[in-house]
């Protein structure tokens, strides 16, 4: 809604959460799941696609499947492992299925740091661990990679450094900054709008650099936001 653009929906689990974490979880079939895809699809002509908790096995193939049955296009895969509190939300047979089967077919895949380093094997302490990490991201699948820098605390006490997400396109490395914008505690799902902000973009026909600069800055404008929310209550 931010940028304009119309957003429909299939449903892959249920939580019970709180500002304070995760309590439960119960994902849908996944001939439900794909039910949604495709009643949205048959309705609505899709320009973008965006991806985030699937929560099984069963739900990843499904996802896999209908992508390359619907030829949904320009799909960017948020790869939800645990949320913020540290709740499992898919289960190691889904991890394995989203490498091999989903990986490959989509347009950019977005990890934090955390998630990055589960699904290349590559611990990140360094600028080229980063690197190093995107490109074997890259070489599973996607046309393009994007690590969110934001799990990586500034160093020597500098409150103004920067957050770094870097963008990988099999090709060439690019860096895309911003001023680091501390957050409450229970602030959580930037991970998704950033994600969300990048397919928007992209229905939108913005190139992927641009679209993931403007969905940095987005995301960042609303981290401000609600810093400024929380401070006055």
């Amino acid at each position: 809604m931010a940028f304009g653009v119309n957003g429909v929906s299939a449903i892959t689990a249920i939580t019970a959460q709180n500002s304070r974490g995760v309590a439960a979880l119960e994902p849908l079939p996944a001939d439900l799941v794909t039910a949604q895809i495709e009643a949205v699809s048959g309705d609505l002509e899709i320009h973008a696609t965006k991806i985030g908790m699937l929560a099984t096995s069963a739900i990843v193939e499904a996802v896999a499947a209908a992508i390359e049955e619907i030829d949904l296009p320009l799909v960017v895969l948020d790869p939800v492992l645990a949320s913020t509190s540290g709740h499992r939300l898919i289960d190691a047979d889904g991890v394995q299925m989203l490498l091999t089967e989903l990986l490959p077919r989509v347009f950019v895949v977005t990890p934090n740091v955390p998630e990055a380093e589960a699904l290349s094997g590559r611990r990140i302490s360094s600028d080229e661990d980063m690197r190093e990490a995107a490109r074997r991201l890259h070489d599973m699948g996607p046309a393009a990679v994007i690590i969110k820098g934001g799990h990586r605390r500034p160093s020597g006490g500098n409150e103004t450094a920067m957050v770094v997400d870097l963008l990988f396109d099999g090709r060439s490395f690019r860096e895309l900054r911003t001023p680091r914008v501390d957050q409450p505690s229970s602030l959580r799902g930037t991970g998704c709008a950033f994600a969300s902000a990048i397919a928007a973009c992209l229905a939108l026909g913005h190139e992927l650099p641009d679209a993931a600069a403007r969905a940095q800055r987005h995301v960042a404008s609303l981290l401000a936001g609600s810093t400024r929310t929380y401070t006055e209550t």
